[in-house]
């Protein structure tokens, strides 16, 4: 198996600043594509603040790491320019991006949009497997409660969101929203530790869903409302707090 992406820091990364432990790439599907999976692979470790701002990350490395040559390495890096996720400078230097507080704004508005309608349409016509299914995630959401993974926590939270795009019969529009969320995504990540926010996460997602299945399109179009507005109203305490993460 090849060995983890390189971390090297930029000079304009802040002293405390630290990286989490580095994780092996899984193997490549030699019947897919190769760029898409590194794309897919190093969206995740940014968003996943693994890879944290001001990383800098190596095409050659990157190339030798995952055996491949430098071609789907450079393709991958320019999909994740066009997200925003890194920079690319001459002499093929990328540095993973500050978050921009701007695009998540326009994330965020995205997402809102897309999931008031969302709900709205779920609630005039309640699936009851569906409900089921809603349950049992926050079910083993609560679980993981003070558990401190926060990756599997965020991994089960789009879970839900992503159930109830399909149930919707819009999957290819939570791909849309994740394309253009990364920002929006990171600072969700730096927020979830804060004391209490874990929490109020789970307490919202049964207020959506009790809302849906209590047929109450309005309740569910709030519920929704709540929930998203959630970190953007403390962009300026986590402005303060991770300033050398944060742009915009």
């Amino acid at each position: 198996m090849p060995a983890s992406p390189p971390l090297r820091r930029s000079s304009r990364a802040t002293p405390a600043e630290t990286a989490a432990p580095a994780r092996e790439p899984p193997p490549l599907d030699r019947s897919r594509h190769a760029a898409p999976q590194v794309v897919e692979y190093l969206r995740e470790r940014i968003v996943g603040l693994d890879l944290i701002p001001g990383t800098v990350l190596s095409r050659s490395e990157l190339a030798a790491q995952f055996g491949l040559s430098q071609t789907p390495i450079r393709d991958a890096l320019m999909k994740l320019e066009e997200e925003g996720l890194v920079e690319i400078f001459a002499q093929h230097q990328t540095v993973v991006s500050r978050i921009d507080i701007r695009a998540a704004q326009q994330a965020h508005f995205l997402r809102r949009c897309i999931e008031i309608e969302i709900v709205r349409g779920l609630a005039k016509a309640p699936d009851r497997d569906l409900e089921r299914r809603l349950r049992a995630t926050i079910v083993l959401q609560t679980a993981l409660l003070g558990g401190g993974d926060y990756q599997e926590f965020t991994r089960v939270d789009q879970s839900l969101h992503r159930q109830m795009y399909e149930a919707a019969g819009v999957p290819d529009l939570w791909d849309l929203v994740r394309r253009n969320s990364g920002h929006l995504d990171r600072l969700r990540r730096l927020h979830v530790p804060a004391e209490g926010k874990a929490q109020a996460i789970v307490r919202d997602h049964a207020a959506i869903v009790d809302a849906i299945f209590g047929a109450d399109p309005g309740r569910a179009e709030a519920s929704v409302r709540r929930h998203l507005s959630g970190t953007l109203a403390h962009v300026g305490t986590i402005r303060r707090r991770y300033a050398g993460y944060v742009t915009g």
